[in-house]
């Protein structure tokens, strides 16, 4: 599995209920600059519509050598998921108040280039801040440990 992008942002900003794994469906020079890590997943968000998983404001870098039918850079892309994991999420996202958020865009072993996404629940400012905190503590105790030995 080769990590070609990840939404940093995400685990900051989102409790992480449940991943998905999905395809994306792209376009050849969207590939080719996939591949080549030219992908941000930054300001991206994922939106259901008439039974249909949407990657909204996605960016991916044409390169300048397409000239002919040269797609918009943040499209939206259609992700393809099973009809009952569409349901699934469609019934969270609307009953229960959560978000589904693009987590990182990966090529699998069968060289595919796939998207995990997830579902999830906004954190609150005092969450934030208890995590970095905690972060903090871990960095701090782990330098203790290593310049005690």
């Amino acid at each position: 599995m080769k990590n070609l992008a990840t939404n940093r942002k995400a685990f900051f900003d989102y409790e992480i209920i449940e991943k998905y794994e999905v395809g994306i469906i792209l376009l050849g020079s969207e590939v080719k600059s996939v591949k080549n890590g030219k992908v941000s997943l930054k300001e991206s968000f994922i939106s259901i519509k008439d039974k249909k998983v949407i990657w909204k404001q996605g960016y991916i870098d044409i390169p300048l050598t397409v000239v002919f039918d040269r797609p918009s850079e943040t499209r939206e892309r259609t992700l393809l998921l099973n009809k009952s994991e569409i349901n699934k999420l469609e019934k969270n996202v609307s009953l229960n108040g959560l978000t589904i958020v693009p987590l990182n865009i990966y090529l699998n072993d069968k060289n595919k280039i796939k998207m995990e996404i997830a579902l999830a629940r906004g954190k609150k400012l005092y969450d934030k801040r208890e995590d970095l905190k905690n972060k903090d503590l871990k960095r701090e105790s782990e330098q203790n440990i290593k310049n005690f030995y």
